[in-house]
């Protein structure tokens, strides 16, 4: 079993942001999603750290208003079972933010870019948090599929991150934390000959 971080230390400022942040996946509240407020969270998030600057994101925000559209949008592109769980997958979020990335052919560039977006939407998170807006990031199957692409606009030499499905939390609601392995037991010391943890 990991061993958790000790519960008495207390944490101030972004610590206590990181430590504190889940993923809220439902028991949102009926309050609907301004844009406003996802575009003050992303005019910060984008300030991620990204090779050469090259801002490989963009942003599509499906508003609370727009919700039952988009979800029939994307589960059409299925037929049957899986046109439910489709269905299932998305009806728990009050909006959703599609982070879309544009891909390099070169490797050390699409890697260099998903990890500049992946930086960005934990930005995102953090920030959400702060302002009770919970956020899960979803890479369920139908962010592949073609038929969503295209429904989505999502073109050739781009990728879809991911769905970050939105809400905001009631604060008395939060799930416990999940113990995290300590970063000693998966460190090594360069020049360190100790014999390491299997």
């Amino acid at each position: 079993m990991n061993p958790s971080f000790p519960e008495t230390v207390q944490y101030a400022g972004i610590a206590k942001t990181i430590r504190e942040r889940r993923s809220i996946k439902k028991g949102y509240k009926p309050d609907p999603v301004p844009v406003e407020l996802i575009t003050e969270l992303l005019n910060e998030a984008v300030w991620a750290p990204n090779h050469v600057l090259r801002e490989p994101w963009r942003f599509l925000f499906v508003p609370t208003e727009q919700k039952e559209h988009f979800i029939e949008t994307v589960a059409s592109a299925f037929s049957g079972e899986e046109q439910e769980k489709t269905r299932r997958r998305l009806e728990q979020a009050k909006a959703f933010l599609i982070v879309i990335m544009r891909e390099d052919p070169r490797q050390k560039q699409w890697e260099e870019n998903f990890a500049a977006v992946s930086a960005l939407i934990q930005n995102f998170q953090l920030l959400a948090w702060e302002r009770q807006l919970g956020v899960v990031w979803k890479t369920n199957p139908h962010i592949y599929d073609p038929k969503v692409r295209e429904r989505l606009g999502v073109r050739p030499g781009e990728k879809i991150v991911g769905f970050l499905h939105l809400g905001f939390f009631d604060p008395d609601q939060i799930p416990p934390a999940r113990p995290r392995t300590r970063a000693e037991e998966k460190m090594t010391i360069y020049g360190d000959n100790s014999p390491k943890a299997e």
